[in-house]
């Protein structure tokens, strides 16, 4: 029982952390206007996904929808530019 919480909690570590990353670097590109909004979207589209799979191994649904949301508002980036 231990060992499956703790294979959990590694995994939910893993998507915390890469999907902050992941996070602050589209903040970043999106915020600088230096033509690199591609990029910045595709990273928040990347950081959505892994913080949704963080959501599910939780059973945290509200927080998914909220990554839901964040996927959408992604590929609209995407599109428009």
């Amino acid at each position: 029982m231990i060992n499956k919480y703790n294979d959990k909690r590694k995994l939910t570590t893993f998507f915390e952390v890469l999907g902050s990353i992941t996070a602050m670097a589209y903040a970043l590109l999106i915020a600088s206007n230096t033509g690199n909004e591609i990029l910045g979207f595709s990273l928040l589209l990347i950081s959505s996904l892994l913080f949704a799979l963080w959501a599910i191994i939780d059973r945290r649904w509200t927080f998914l929808a909220l990554q839901g949301f964040y996927a959408f508002s992604a590929i609209i980036g995407l599109i428009r530019w």
